[in-house]
């Protein structure tokens, strides 16, 4: 019925956030012991604890002194600081050495600020409140100026002032529209852009919780339908280093493996042994680079999760040892879902070690997915964990190093979407209802997925992609924005979709190319694959039913040009590993909304159709059919066009010719952008690099490259190499110099390539000390370009 007008019927009112809450009341007393101080109201109880000098925590419980145990998302100990505490007639201050706080008596308020007297959060007249359902909501001030970012997996354009967000995790096939809301993914985190200023908010809440930034013009919400209200304040004072506070409390993402970055081929389903090496053998033979084939629900016997169909791959051990002596992973689909079968081993152990979802009274809980009735594991026990994780020896064993979790919001194909919310999860001995618990159960699927094949695999970098997950998920997994569609507005959606997830510490996330319902086009096609050329996760994805969508599937002409962009992926490899290790080091992502890199600029407050890799790369796609050209906004400096060497200003909007074989790339004049080779897989070392400088008429640029041996953890242990380029040019001369860091990871390529952008012919040129000969140097008359080459 609400896929009809009885959605709108009157009778169908919400009630409004807001009403009937009872507020926290006025202050009583308060105490401090070590690092927390305790308050207790008329109506509730309050504590406050400064977690380092940027964060401070904020827990509320209508009923008892809160918890300060923290849920799943959190990795990092608080910094045992003992804070400075003044009372005062009408207000208690709180100071550590960066923030202050001060809390009005009555009725309870907190505002927090930096050591200047800077606001950074107030709560407005409202405060926190619950109500008798067991919800419970904090109110914030909102200035006119305020812009918010992240809020993880989101549709809609880049700001979401003036959205309403739910997070509860649901499989959501269609439709994707702006208002399309909840998603696979809760991340209740968000960062708040106040005239150049920054500061984040965290809600650790596993329940369902709803944002509201539209009702009020001066107040935002959040709030729980049950737990405590618990949120961490981060600071700043600048967009990435709220990144760094909120990263540093949840975790970075380890560096993938370099076979992670290329590119993936998928399809619902590639549902035999035979499809799969003809697959594979069209990749090899039109020289088109892959590095990854996945295979989804119809290499199961039955769909049961740990088998191959024996019919449709008889001899998966020599399918996966062929293709990875060709360069390329097979990523298998692993579902929650374990089929009710007395005869099946790992159902049979599930029941019998007491591994599945229970009701309060002891009975299994089933639910309806692709094998039909199947139980669930329990994930929120450590024991579950570790069974299911050691389970991936069988993938392991069969030469696989990459695993695919989906359907783990959980999904059930039932009304609800999702398992009975009276489902009783472990929870390590201390029980807890689905209702309460649903939000991390992909989250923990997915530690369980990614330790276990960390384990297995004997110091090889593991890969998991997952479409379910909380705050904290980039610890284990890369993230994809779930079933999109073949649609133009859905490439649209997928650009501010990616740069929020990477605004909420998801580095690694990307859409599905092409878009995996419906039938795609060879234009959008091309113009999906250029995007995805600089994603940081880069697969084609099709479901069952729809066209095909390979990159020869629609003519040559397609095929030359989704061939040239997926080759470009390979060709910027190097700069992409570089931010990836940047995104592990500091929780800064690989893709970046402008904003994140000019926040005083208003032009990218909501700049939702373009982005940045790193901070001096802009990367503009065509997102509309029939289109030669489109506006592009640079910001301050002078930019270069890659493809032309066209010199354009900044602080301007462009017009700029854009036929649909180019993707408009910008690069910041000032810069060095690293490029390696075209090649069929990452499995083929780099043989060599190319620096291309760009150097404005008088002036230096640097850049600073990291490799490692992609495969392993050893750059944990200080196996890595890291080479500062830096450059300088005046009037005469351009003087190159290289210097490495004392990383003991001696890099594959014995060549270096230096191409000087807009350079006379003349010029002199001096690398390491030592000038180049002219001759031993070439210039393109037609781009005033000079290339050097040399050995390492």
């Amino acid at each position: 019925m609400q896929d009809t007008s009885f959605a709108i019927h009157p009778g169908t009112k919400k009630e409004l956030i807001g009403e009937n809450f009872k507020d926290i009341g006025t202050l009583l007393s308060f105490t401090i012991k070590e690092d927390v101080v305790s308050f207790i109201t008329e109506n509730s109880f309050v504590s406050l604890v400064f977690y380092n000098d940027y964060t401070v925590r904020v827990t509320m419980n209508q009923k008892q002194q809160p918890s300060l145990s923290s849920s799943f998302a959190v990795i990092s100990n608080r910094a045992g600081i003992t804070p400075e505490i003044s009372d005062h007639d009408h207000e208690v201050v709180i100071k550590s050495k960066e923030l202050l706080v001060k809390v009005t008596k009555a009725p309870f308020r907190i505002a927090i600020y930096d050591k200047s007297g800077k606001a950074v959060v107030t709560e407005s007249k409202k405060g926190m409140a619950f109500n008798e359902n067991g919800e419970v909501i904090c109110f914030k001030n909102m200035e006119d100026n305020d812009h918010f970012y992240g809020f993880g997996e989101k549709t809609g354009f880049l700001d979401k002032r003036g959205e309403k967000m739910e997070m509860w995790n649901t499989d959501v096939y269609a439709p994707h529209n702006p208002e399309t809301d909840a998603l696979y993914q809760s991340i209740p985190f968000f960062i708040t852009l106040r005239e150049g200023r920054s500061h984040g908010i965290f809600f650790d809440n596993t329940w369902k919780t709803h944002f509201d930034l539209k009702s009020e013009l001066d107040t935002y919400s959040f709030k729980a339908e049950g737990g405590q209200l618990d949120y961490y304040v981060f600071s700043g004072p600048t967009l990435k280093e709220v990144l760094g506070q909120y990263t540093k409390l949840t975790g970075t993402m380890p560096i993938p493996p370099k076979w992670a970055l290329g590119y993936h081929q998928s399809r619902y389903s590639y549902e035999t042994e035979e499809e799969v090496r003809q697959l594979v053998n069209d990749f090899l033979q039109k020289k088109i680079p892959v590095d990854a084939i996945y295979l989804d629900i119809h290499y199961m016997n039955g769909y049961r999760v740990f088998t191959f169909d024996q019919d449709r791959f008889p001899t998966p051990k020599a399918l996966i040892d062929d293709l990875n002596k060709a360069g390329i992973k097979i990523v298998p689909i692993v579902d929650p879902g374990v089929k009710e079968d007395p005869e099946y081993p790992i159902y049979q152990e599930g029941v019998r070690e007491n591994h599945f979802c229970k009701y309060l009274e002891g009975n299994i809980y089933f639910g309806d997915v692709w094998p039909g009735n199947s139980a669930f594991p329990d994930f929120t026990s450590t024991k579950v964990r570790k069974w299911w994780g050691e389970k991936h020896k069988f993938y392991a064993d069969l030469g696989i190093h990459g695993i695919w979790n989906d359907m783990n919001e959980p999904a059930i194909f039932n009304d609800t979407k999702t398992m009975d919310v009276k489902v009783m999860h472990d929870n390590d001995g201390e029980p807890r209802t689905h209702r309460e618990l649903h939000n991390v159960y992909g989250f923990l699927m997915g530690e369980a997925t990614y330790e276990g094949m960390k384990q297995q695999l004997n110091g090889k970098r593991a890969f998991l992609l997952t479409r379910a997950g909380y705050a904290g998920v980039q610890r284990y997994a890369s993230v994809w924005t779930g079933d999109n569609r073949s649609f133009w507005e859905h490439l649209q959606l997928a650009l501010p979709m990616c740069m929020n997830l990477g605004m909420s510490g998801v580095a690694f996330c990307g859409p599905d190319v092409g878009g995996f319902a419906h039938d795609t086009s060879g234009e959008l096609l091309v113009r999906w694959t250029q995007f995805g050329t600089f994603t940081p996760y880069f697969r084609n994805h099709s479901a069952i039913n729809t066209v095909r969508q390979e990159p020869w599937s629609f003519g040559d002409e397609v095929e030359k040009l989704t061939k040239k962009y997926i080759e470009q992926r390979y060709v910027w490899l190097p700069h992409l590993y570089t931010l990836f290790r940047e995104a592990n080091q500091t929780g800064v992502p690989v893709m970046r909304p402008l904003v994140l890199e000019f926040p005083t600029d208003e032009n990218t407050f909501n700049l939702s159709d373009q982005f940045m890799i790193g901070d001096r790369v802009i990367v503009a796609p065509v997102l509309t059919p029939t289109t030669k050209h489109r506006v592009v906004y640079l910001p301050e400096g002078n930019w270069i066009n890659y493809w032309t060497d066209e010199r354009l200003a900044g602080n301007k909007h462009h017009l700029v010719e854009a036929p649909l074989n180019i993707l408009l790339i910008f690069i910041k004049e000032g810069s060095i952008i690293p490029h390696g080779t075209v090649k069929q897989s990452t499995a083929t070392p780099e043989t060599e690099m190319t620096y291309h400088i760009y150097l404005r008429e008088t002036g230096t640029a640097s850049y600073r490259l990291y490799e490692d041996d992609g495969q392993t953890f050893g750059y944990e242990n200080g196996e890595t190499f890291e080479q500062e380029i830096t450059a300088e040019k005046n009037i005469d001369s351009i003087t190159i110099s290289l210097k490495e860091s004392n990383g003991s990871y001696d890099p594959t390529w014995s060549k270096e390539t230096f191409v000087l952008h807009d350079c006379r012919e003349d010029i002199e040129i001096i690398i390491n000390g030592e000038e180049i000969e002219k001759t031993s140097r070439n210039f393109d008359n037609s781009s005033k370009a000079i290339t050097v080459t040399i050995e390492r």
